[in-house]
């Protein structure tokens, strides 16, 4: 690449593929870096992308992915611990290390995703390792931009996904009784908003919250997609003590169904807090949930009654 590239971690995720196509649509050169790359399928030959193998838990493998960036994502995410790598490995000094690097070697912009509801003293030890790694990073790179989206949805997606599949249930179980506010943002828009944090932070702002234009109820989602699917289910209120003990006798299973993390972040709600940017300073007018969703989750015909 003759231009300084832009270096993405977690390139191939969710996120991440989507900041990948946003920069290159902006006009950047673009390095993907993740633990398996891969151009993306529109990619064409001789577009400015470069994929690179990288371990974020490597010195050598982060500060290479780094060398010559103009700024650099950290989209990587560890949702399910596994035996040999952790919530702290990952979110914490992962997260440190990429900042420090990023420092010393000069790259402009670093942006940290975290997420709405990040603190070093919460039950989740993900959302706990979220907290610390966002004051690793600016530690390390005090001048860092961090990046808390609220739950994000769009084309196959783990959230809308999900609670489509739920609808084939006979009866939809509720955490607690479905109160939780939510405010899911829709993927693209929290893209976007990266491209523009790499230009210059509006009014000096490092700490940025992003949630889409709907404030909803769990059971409210929930019934949002009913109604699109054509399948009407009654919900059942449980209480979260026993979506707890159901997380705990899941937790030996290979890729529990369920976890902790998942309740506890469940039991909160996730909406844009108090004095914070938002997507209002980098003049972005988000999407609606309900206006999105018949192009994020393709409707069915009826089966209500299957």
């Amino acid at each position: 690449m003759t231009q300084a590239p832009i270096t993405v971690f977690g390139g191939t995720g969710f996120l991440g593929r989507h900041v990948v196509q946003e920069l290159f649509d902006a006009g950047h050169a673009v390095r993907i870096a993740a633990r398996r790359p891969a151009l993306p399928h529109w990619a064409e030959p001789g577009d400015p992308l470069e994929p690179m193998s990288i371990d974020i838990r490597s010195e050598s493998d982060v500060s290479q992915a780094l060398d010559g960036a103009l700024g650099a994502v950290n989209a990587v995410s560890l949702y399910v611990e596994r035996r040999r790598l952790t919530f702290d490995q990952v979110h914490v000094e992962g997260a440190g290390r990429l900042a420090r690097l990023a420092r010393t070697q000069g790259v402009k912009v670093l942006i940290q995703l975290s997420g709405i509801g990040a603190s070093s003293s919460s039950r989740s030890p993900y959302v706990r390792a979220r907290g610390r790694g966002e004051s690793a990073v600016i530690d390390a790179y005090p001048k860092a931009i961090i990046l808390r989206p609220s739950v994000m949805f769009g084309p196959d997606d783990a959230f809308l996904s999900r609670l489509a599949d739920l609808t084939r249930l006979p009866v939809i179980p509720l955490f607690g009784h479905g109160e939780t506010k939510l405010q899911p943002v829709h993927v693209v828009d929290v893209a976007r908003a990266i491209v523009r944090l790499l230009g210059v932070a509006p009014s000096g702002r490092r700490l940025f919250e992003l949630g889409g234009l709907d404030i909803l109820r769990y059971r409210e989602v929930l019934e949002l997609i009913m109604a699109h699917l054509k399948r009407e289910r009654p919900l059942l209120p449980i209480p979260f003590p026993l979506w707890h003990l159901a997380a705990v006798l899941a937790s030996p299973l290979p890729g529990p169904p369920l976890t902790r993390d998942q309740v506890q972040m469940m039991a909160e709600d996730n909406t844009v807090g108090e004095g914070v940017g938002t997507f209002a300073d980098l003049d972005i007018l988000p999407r609606s949930l309900r206006d999105a969703l018949p192009d994020c989750l393709p409707a069915r015909s009826s089966d209500s009654r299957r």
